[in-house]
């Protein structure tokens, strides 16, 4: 018999959702451990991450190199034969950086862990950053951004950045030629030492892990020179975007990249849910008000969206979009006139229904693996947030009201309060 199509099928609404809780160690250096210990396949995903980000850089560039080249020579194997040993185990290795931190991630099968740890243990101690794979790397770094150079929505969001935190501002820097080219090898490893081999770290081991994995961490990563006491950094922002407008010409293109946007609240902001719920509806997913109008219904753009980034000690509110010149006014115009309607008119009960259930849905589906729940237990670990924080979420989500969605739009996302960049030509 075949289901009548006509007929939408029952659904149910999510409420509530729970986070597997992590166990907590504290290695004998005193570098904390979290382990959170779920998933039926024996992988594991060990995460070495340092307070080692653009925020703690006393020199442009220097927390960049010092994480990417960690695997490139120690004084007993070379960086071919790191490869190697990494791949002999199976195991993947990725080195990550952002403003906030720097880290190593390895993925392994279980039974491999201690093999792994004794590689990662030797490269976090005895990494020597050798000139000639240096060279390598600030030759990849530099195609690469003279490649994104040439794109305007690298282009237009990079400015956006700039112009909400400053040039020079941990989060609002972007990578620059004359730097890759030119930063001293010495400096890279001073940075390197203080910030890396003997800095601040967190260690996380997610998948399924057994009750001997700790002490395998403890002692290849808790015999380790560590520094838990590094002074706290602050940088204070620029002041004077709004309103700004910041054209680019680009003559060869014939798109324009168009952001708008403001500096926002990190994820203790009181106001953080509510945000989240009016950005949804505005553009943060396909059936937002900004897709129905922009793409749908004028057909200027293939996509837009907005969205709420959030950092370890600020954040921002984006809107962007890639459209031909010719519509790049009209665009800017019809944002404005959405942000217009949030602000005066009370979102209509289906809509909103519709837009807390997908969040709700789409939270609970990001979930399904061990890793995923990492990663959100992570966010909690890292930034000193309270443990219910996701578990709390669903609820605060449904607990937003039209009332509260016309509050955050006509408090924080004033279109004369935000800066507008657009790269390619009006």
């Amino acid at each position: 018999m075949f289901p009548d199509r006509t007929i939408a099928p029952d659904f149910k609404v999510i409420n509530t959702i729970h986070l597997a809780e992590p166990k907590s160690h504290v290695l004998d250096n005193g570098i904390p451990l979290h382990v959170i210990n779920i998933g039926e396949q024996p992988v594991i995903r060990l995460e070495v991450i340092f307070d080692a980000g653009n925020w703690y850089e006393p020199v442009q560039g220097a927390s960049f190199f010092a994480i990417k080249m960690i695997a490139e020579g120690t004084s007993r194997i070379t960086s071919s034969e790191i490869s190697e040993a990494f791949d002999k185990l199976g195991a993947f290795i990725d080195l990550t950086h952002s403003s906030d931190r720097s880290g190593i991630v390895v993925y392994c099968l279980s039974r491999f862990l201690p093999e792994v740890l004794s590689l990662v243990s030797e490269l976090i101690h005895d990494s020597t950053i050798p000139e000639k794979e240096l060279s390598d790397l600030r030759n990849i770094t530099l195609q690469n951004l003279r490649v994104n150079k040439e794109k305007t929505a690298y282009l237009a969001s990079t400015a956006l950045r700039a112009v909400l935190f400053g040039a020079q501002h941990p989060y609002g820097r972007s990578q620059d030629e004359e730097v890759i080219q030119t930063l001293p090898l010495e400096t890279i490893k001073t940075y390197f030492d203080r910030f890396i081999k003997n800095g601040k770290a967190v260690v996380v081991l997610a998948g399924q892990v057994r009750d001997h994995d700790v002490k395998y961490v403890n002692e290849y990563l808790g015999q380790l020179p560590a520094n838990s006491d590094i002074s706290s950094v602050s940088h204070a922002p620029e002041t004077d975007y709004a309103g700004k407008q910041i054209l680019i010409e680009k003559e060869d293109s014939v798109q324009s990249s168009i952001r708008m946007g403001r500096r926002l609240f990190n994820r203790h902001h009181p106001d953080y849910f509510k945000m989240l719920v009016t950005n949804e509806i505005l553009g943060g997913y396909f059936g937002s008000r900004l897709m129905k109008n922009i793409r749908e219904e004028k057909g200027l753009t293939y996509g837009i969206s907005s969205s709420v980034v959030t950092l370890s000690n600020e954040g921002y509110f984006m809107i962007g979009t890639d459209v031909k010149k010719e519509f790049t006014q009209q665009t800017i115009d019809e944002i404005k006139k959405e942000i217009g309607i949030l602000q005066t008119e009370s979102v209509g009960d289906d809509e909103l229904r519709t837009v807390k259930n997908f969040m709700a849905g789409e939270f609970t589906g990001s979930l399904n693996t061990a890793f995923e729940v990492a990663d959100r237990r992570k966010i909690l670990l890292l930034d000193g947030l309270p443990a219910d924080f996701f578990n709390r979420y669903i609820e605060q989500i449904h607990a937003t009201t039209a009332a509260d969605i016309r509050y955050i739009a006509s408090t924080y996302l004033r279109p004369e309060d935000m800066a507008e960049v657009v790269v390619g030509g009006k």
